[in-house]
């Protein structure tokens, strides 16, 4: 009786149509459920088989549940693999090389723990160097620390940043002028245009116009050259102040962070050596007094950068600045005396290149 229960649970009918298609099960979640069902319920699937008699088809069809498998799985785009020729072949490897496996995994681990290491101490020294540092600088705002304190060098630095402010100003009114004066060359050249078409369409004043018209272009031929010194003076001062005196004020600022840092470990080693002396005490001194000559070396080499910089620096501002106010002198002077040849020969002295109209807009390409 048991026997015919379980034989009956382990198998279902099928009914296949005459295309060999399901007629009732026409998703995969239906066969899903079949086929664990039978899992279930039957005994092991490989040896059970699925009797179909359907419409059509053989009576009596015995379908091995194995072969559904297989078809289930290769709808899914799974590769079956030769379970006893894959086990044969990983038995083999693994008792060629028992150990390969934990070697790499201890390799890994390896080189994981090292760069892990690796950061930490990087993190604690930042950190350990970031707390001696501030704890610098509050005690100099508060006045209970000292300082290192370079006189003739401090003095040079704050001479450098007043100059530098001062140069930005003059650059700014520069730069106004420029857009004031290119206003007015626009506006007398608009004039002349006027003057010309005027002259041609008055012909009792035709000689009137016409003078003024040549004046009006005369002023705006001679105004467009001293725009072009303008702006070569004012290109070269911008080179002079946001490059050469900003790479001077960089080195300057790694030379301040370099100092704080030197007085820092400095105050960190004078507290040491007033504490104990035990051996625990003399292992932090030994430490200190590396970390004191590491830093002492690097401020007095950033120092030493500064100075040559500072002197270099001072020696080019007066090369580049001579020759800057001598041309904007000139070019003023010329113009404004009306004396166009003078005002040429200033451009030609200074090696000024006037730009062509219409250079400063767009190609056509560039718009696209």
């Amino acid at each position: 009786m048991a026997d015919s229960i379980m034989s009956k649970a382990a198998t279902m009918e099928i009914p296949i149509n005459s295309n060999g298609d399901t007629g009732t099960l026409t998703e995969d979640d239906s066969l899903e459920q079949d086929l664990q069902q039978v899992m279930v319920s039957g005994p092991n699937l490989n040896e059970t088989s699925i009797v179909s008699g359907g419409y059509g088809g053989p009576a009596g069809g015995i379908i091995p549940t194995s072969s559904i498998k297989d078809i289930r799985m290769k709808s899914r785009g799974v590769n079956l693999p030769h379970s006893n020729a894959s086990a044969s072949r990983l038995a083999h490897h693994t008792n060629q090389h028992p150990g390969s496996l934990n070697q790499n995994t201890n390799s890994t681990e390896e080189v994981s723990r090292g760069v892990a290491v690796e950061k930490l101490d990087s993190v604690k020294k930042w950190g350990i160097n970031t707390y001696k540092c501030t704890k610098q600088l509050f005690s100099e705002k508060f006045g209970r620390g000292s300082r290192t304190v370079d006189l003739e060098l401090e003095a040079q630095i704050d001479v450098l940043r007043d100059t530098k402010s001062k140069y930005e100003n003059v650059l700014r009114l520069a730069t106004a002028l420029i857009t004031h004066f290119q206003s007015m060359v626009q506006t007398q050249q608009a004039l002349g245009d006027t003057f010309t078409d005027l002259s041609q369409k008055s012909p009792e004043l035709q000689d009137e116009f016409g003078y003024n018209a040549e004046t009006q272009k005369l002023l705006c031929k001679n105004g467009e050259a001293l725009l072009g010194a303008i702006n070569f003076f004012v290109s070269s001062v911008n080179t002079l102040v946001n490059k050469t005196m900003e790479d001077t004020l960089m080195t300057i600022r790694l030379y301040e962070n370099a100092r704080l840092e030197f007085d820092a470990y400095r105050s960190d080693l004078e507290e040491l050596s007033l504490g104990p002396r035990d051996a625990a005490a003399m292992v932090r001194i030994e430490m200190a007094q590396q970390d004191y000559h590491i830093h002492r070396e690097k401020y007095e080499r950033l120092r030493s950068d500064v100075s040559i910089k500072l002197k270099f620096l001072e020696e080019n501002k007066v090369k580049v600045m001579h020759k800057q106010l001598l041309l904007f002198h000139n070019a003023i002077s010329a113009y404004f005396a009306g004396n166009q040849q003078q005002l040429e020969q200033t451009l030609i002295q200074f090696n000024v290149k006037l730009k062509p109209p219409g250079s400063d807009k767009p190609s056509w390409l560039e718009e696209q």
